[in-house]
């Protein structure tokens, strides 16, 4: 088996989704038997988890696959390995980052300028 190292000066790009089929198939693995194994009737979640970002079904991909996720999906974690926000809590976190740092919520506009 390949061992899959991170070097953080080269950006990573995510698998394509055929190859972390491929992957999945050559440890003997598939897809629906993935879902059988974890109790649910399809494989449309670990379908979804190959497009977009769906951390239970990455984790379970990538157990697998005996890897961590980030080496599959880096661009949906941070490099310490957890979760980068998305979304609306995406939006919140940021917000909280500019509040503890004396930073306003929102760029004043060049209209903004009336004293």
């Amino acid at each position: 088996m390949q061992k899959h190292i991170i070097n953080e000066s080269i950006p990573q790009m995510d698998w394509h989704p055929a190859d972390i089929i491929a992957a999945l198939r050559k440890a003997g693995v598939t897809l629906t038997g993935l879902a059988k194994a974890h109790g649910l009737r399809s494989s449309s979640a670990f379908s979804v988890a190959l497009i977009r970002s769906y951390p239970v079904c990455e984790k379970r991909i990538a157990d697998a696959l005996n890897i961590h996720p980030m080496v599959i999906w880096p661009s949906r974690y941070e490099a310490n390995g957890s979760i980068k926000p998305r979304g609306y809590r995406e939006v919140q976190c940021n917000a909280s980052e500019r509040v503890s740092k004396g930073m306003p919520l929102t760029k004043p506009s060049p209209t903004d300028n009336r004293e």
